[in-house]
């Protein structure tokens, strides 16, 4: 699981230097919008609009965007009607390759996902071939700063985390998604700052990539880069050395 924040920690800095609000706000209404559609616009009963919501307001989305966007899901407004797909494929060095999407086009999202797999060195496997490689978890961050690392890990694997890993200057929870919330109230009760929860697909085992990092990395932002694409999720595994490189450049 290690991989997984030194991963998120290259992809919140590009999102740092990266103006795309609009695609970011687009995705998450999308994702508003089904988790309405699904499991009803009451977050306090649907665990996933809750989620959703938590990352809109993470990037300061409006209140009304985020109850147009729920009004939309659950039918009182009228919109584009999305549908949910997955798609899998390998990149460079056979690095398992996830790609979540949410698309009102079937047909133009798989040409769009097969194209950039195959301009960037991938290629598209049929479904199963890689997703069975990654567990769904819930995940979140707490700065490390101040606390001790036994009490801390103590506090949340009471609070019923699963896995609690020290990652440079955070540490790392990880929960089973149906307790995804639970955890995070309890953890938010004792006072600790959660930061960049989600739920997450987790691989339960890595590829080192580092001679491949650019090429592999340039794959996955086209790929993110897609109207239609919600999440990618890779099992990469780079060095410090690389590491340290990537997030210089």
């Amino acid at each position: 699981m290690s991989g997984h924040n030194k991963w998120s920690t290259i992809k919140h800095k590009k999102a740092a230097t990266d103006a795309k609000r609009g695609k970011i706000y687009t995705r998450l209404v999308k994702e508003i919008i089904l988790a309405a559609k699904s499991g009803g616009g009451d977050p306090d009963t649907n665990p996933r609009l809750r989620t959703a919501i938590l990352s809109a307001k993470k990037e300061n989305m409006p209140r009304e965007n985020i109850e147009r966007a729920i009004k939309r899901g659950t039918g009182e407004i009228e919109g584009v009607a999305y549908e949910e797909i997955t798609y899998e494929g390998y990149g460079h060095n056979g690095v398992g390759i996830v790609v979540d999407v949410m698309t009102d086009n079937k047909n133009r999202t798989v040409a769009e996902v097969r194209h950039m797999f195959s301009k960037y060195g991938g290629n598209m496997a049929e479904a199963g071939a890689v997703s069975w490689n990654f567990d769904q978890k819930g995940f979140f961050n707490v700065p490390s700063a101040g606390l001790d690392e036994d009490e801390f890990m103590m506090q949340a694997l009471e609070a019923g985390a699963e896995d609690v890993q020290l990652s440079d200057e955070f540490y790392e929870v990880y929960t089973s998604p149906t307790e995804f919330h639970t955890v995070l109230a309890n953890m938010e009760a004792l006072g600790f700052p959660v930061e960049n929860p989600e739920l997450t697909r987790v691989p339960k085992n890595y590829i080192k990539a580092d001679d491949v990092a650019d090429k592999l990395l340039r794959l996955i932002e086209m790929l993110e880069d897609l109207d239609d694409v919600q999440k990618v999720y890779a099992n990469f595994e780079f060095s410090d050395e690389t590491l340290t490189r990537l997030n210089q450049e």
